[in-house]
Protein backbone atom coordinates (compact mmCIF):
# COMPACT_ATOMS: atom_id res chain seq x y z
CA UNK A 1 0.00 0.00 0.00
CA UNK A 2 0.96 3.37 -0.76
CA UNK A 3 1.73 6.14 1.65
CA UNK A 4 1.32 9.44 1.04
CA UNK A 5 3.50 12.36 2.16
CA UNK A 6 1.80 13.43 4.89
CA UNK A 7 1.79 9.84 6.32
CA UNK A 8 -2.12 8.34 5.31
CA UNK A 9 -2.64 5.20 3.05
CA UNK A 10 -2.82 5.83 -0.43
CA UNK A 11 -6.00 4.12 -2.40
CA UNK A 12 -4.16 1.34 -4.07
CA UNK A 13 -3.25 0.93 -8.02
CA UNK A 14 -5.95 -1.77 -8.85
CA UNK A 15 -6.81 -4.09 -12.16
CA UNK A 16 -10.00 -5.68 -11.97
CA UNK A 17 -10.07 -9.54 -13.35
CA UNK A 18 -12.31 -11.84 -14.03
CA UNK A 19 -9.77 -14.62 -14.41
CA UNK A 20 -7.49 -15.79 -11.14
CA UNK A 21 -4.06 -17.10 -12.20
CA UNK A 22 -3.00 -20.12 -9.65
CA UNK A 23 -1.07 -17.57 -7.61
CA UNK A 24 -4.35 -15.67 -7.28
CA UNK A 25 -5.79 -18.51 -6.12
CA UNK A 26 -3.51 -19.46 -3.45
CA UNK A 27 -3.76 -15.51 -2.43
CA UNK A 28 -7.99 -16.24 -2.32
CA UNK A 29 -7.36 -19.39 -0.14
CA UNK A 30 -5.10 -17.56 1.98
CA UNK A 31 -8.04 -14.27 2.44
CA UNK A 32 -10.13 -17.37 3.45
CA UNK A 33 -8.51 -18.50 6.02
CA UNK A 34 -8.66 -15.38 7.79
CA UNK A 35 -12.60 -14.97 7.70
CA UNK A 36 -15.31 -16.97 9.96
CA UNK A 37 -17.27 -18.34 6.99
CA UNK A 38 -14.64 -19.77 4.86
CA UNK A 39 -11.37 -20.59 7.16
CA UNK A 40 -12.25 -24.24 6.79
CA UNK A 41 -11.93 -24.24 2.95
CA UNK A 42 -8.53 -25.58 1.35
CA UNK A 43 -6.81 -24.53 -1.32
CA UNK A 44 -8.38 -27.90 -3.51
CA UNK A 45 -11.63 -26.53 -2.40
CA UNK A 46 -10.76 -23.09 -3.56
CA UNK A 47 -9.78 -23.71 -7.21
CA UNK A 48 -12.91 -25.91 -7.36
CA UNK A 49 -15.22 -22.72 -5.75
CA UNK A 50 -13.17 -20.23 -8.50
CA UNK A 51 -14.12 -23.02 -11.50
CA UNK A 52 -17.63 -23.76 -10.79
CA UNK A 53 -18.80 -20.01 -10.19
CA UNK A 54 -20.02 -17.93 -13.21
CA UNK A 55 -18.45 -14.96 -13.06
CA UNK A 56 -15.15 -14.43 -10.53
CA UNK A 57 -14.79 -10.45 -9.56
CA UNK A 58 -11.15 -10.12 -8.53
CA UNK A 59 -9.15 -6.82 -7.45
CA UNK A 60 -5.41 -6.97 -7.62
CA UNK A 61 -3.21 -4.81 -6.53
CA UNK A 62 -0.95 -4.33 -9.17
CA UNK A 63 1.73 -2.50 -6.92
CA UNK A 64 2.02 -6.04 -5.55
CA UNK A 65 0.88 -8.48 -7.96
CA UNK A 66 -1.73 -9.22 -5.03
CA UNK A 67 -5.58 -10.40 -5.04
CA UNK A 68 -7.09 -8.07 -2.57
CA UNK A 69 -10.54 -8.41 -3.04
CA UNK A 70 -13.14 -11.23 -4.10
CA UNK A 71 -16.31 -11.87 -5.06
CA UNK A 72 -18.51 -14.41 -7.09
CA UNK A 73 -21.60 -15.08 -8.68
CA UNK A 74 -23.54 -18.43 -9.31
CA UNK A 75 -26.74 -17.35 -11.53
CA UNK A 76 -29.01 -18.88 -14.46
CA UNK A 77 -28.41 -15.49 -15.92
CA UNK A 78 -32.44 -14.62 -15.79
CA UNK A 79 -33.84 -15.09 -12.83
CA UNK A 80 -31.61 -15.35 -9.87
CA UNK A 81 -27.83 -14.48 -9.27
CA UNK A 82 -26.68 -15.79 -6.29
CA UNK A 83 -23.68 -13.71 -4.43
CA UNK A 84 -20.95 -15.28 -2.71
CA UNK A 85 -17.40 -14.21 -0.86
CA UNK A 86 -17.58 -10.57 -0.88
CA UNK A 87 -14.67 -10.13 0.48
CA UNK A 88 -11.83 -7.43 0.87
CA UNK A 89 -8.23 -8.08 2.62
CA UNK A 90 -7.57 -6.34 6.41
CA UNK A 91 -5.11 -4.03 4.70
CA UNK A 92 -7.27 -2.96 1.73
CA UNK A 93 -10.04 -2.31 3.52
CA UNK A 94 -11.75 1.72 4.10
CA UNK A 95 -10.83 2.36 0.77
CA UNK A 96 -14.50 1.43 -1.14
CA UNK A 97 -13.31 -1.46 -2.54
CA UNK A 98 -16.20 -4.08 -1.46
CA UNK A 99 -18.66 -1.28 -3.02
CA UNK A 100 -16.34 -1.34 -5.80
CA UNK A 101 -16.91 -4.79 -5.66
CA UNK A 102 -20.92 -4.48 -5.67
CA UNK A 103 -21.01 -2.09 -8.28
CA UNK A 104 -19.34 -4.48 -10.85
CA UNK A 105 -21.57 -7.19 -9.90
CA UNK A 106 -24.35 -5.05 -10.25
CA UNK A 107 -23.44 -3.53 -13.20
CA UNK A 108 -22.06 -6.50 -15.16
CA UNK A 109 -23.94 -6.56 -18.64
CA UNK A 110 -23.81 -10.60 -18.58
CA UNK A 111 -25.97 -10.05 -15.26
CA UNK A 112 -28.42 -7.39 -17.22
CA UNK A 113 -31.60 -9.43 -17.35
CA UNK A 114 -31.17 -11.26 -13.98
CA UNK A 115 -34.22 -10.27 -11.69
CA UNK A 116 -33.14 -11.04 -8.18
CA UNK A 117 -29.81 -10.71 -6.65
CA UNK A 118 -29.67 -12.72 -3.60
CA UNK A 119 -26.14 -13.05 -1.05
CA UNK A 120 -26.18 -14.33 2.66
CA UNK A 121 -24.51 -12.20 5.45
CA UNK A 122 -24.21 -11.08 9.19
CA UNK A 123 -26.34 -8.61 10.66
CA UNK A 124 -23.49 -6.10 11.03
CA UNK A 125 -23.15 -6.28 7.35
CA UNK A 126 -26.89 -5.39 6.22
CA UNK A 127 -26.50 -1.33 6.20
CA UNK A 128 -23.53 -2.36 3.81
CA UNK A 129 -26.01 -3.76 1.60
CA UNK A 130 -28.28 -1.78 1.77
CA UNK A 131 -27.10 0.15 0.08
CA UNK A 132 -28.21 -1.22 -2.99
CA UNK A 133 -31.38 -1.78 -1.99
CA UNK A 134 -30.91 -5.13 -0.71
CA UNK A 135 -33.52 -6.44 1.88
CA UNK A 136 -34.36 -9.27 4.18
CA UNK A 137 -38.00 -8.80 3.37
CA UNK A 138 -38.54 -11.65 1.29
CA UNK A 139 -42.40 -12.48 1.93
CA UNK A 140 -42.59 -15.83 2.75
CA UNK A 141 -39.56 -17.48 1.53
CA UNK A 142 -37.35 -18.96 4.38
CA UNK A 143 -33.76 -20.12 3.86
CA UNK A 144 -33.20 -23.51 4.13
CA UNK A 145 -29.98 -25.26 4.21
CA UNK A 146 -28.85 -29.25 4.37
CA UNK A 147 -25.61 -29.31 6.40
CA UNK A 148 -23.45 -32.58 5.13
CA UNK A 149 -20.40 -33.34 7.22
Amino acid sequence: MAVSGDGMASVPNLEETETLSERHIAQLWNLYLSEWWSADRTLEETRAIVAGSAINFGLIDLNADELVSYSRVITDYIRKALIYDVIVAPTHRGFGIGERQMNRILNHPALARVRHFELCCKLDLVPFYERWNFSADIGDLHLMRLARP
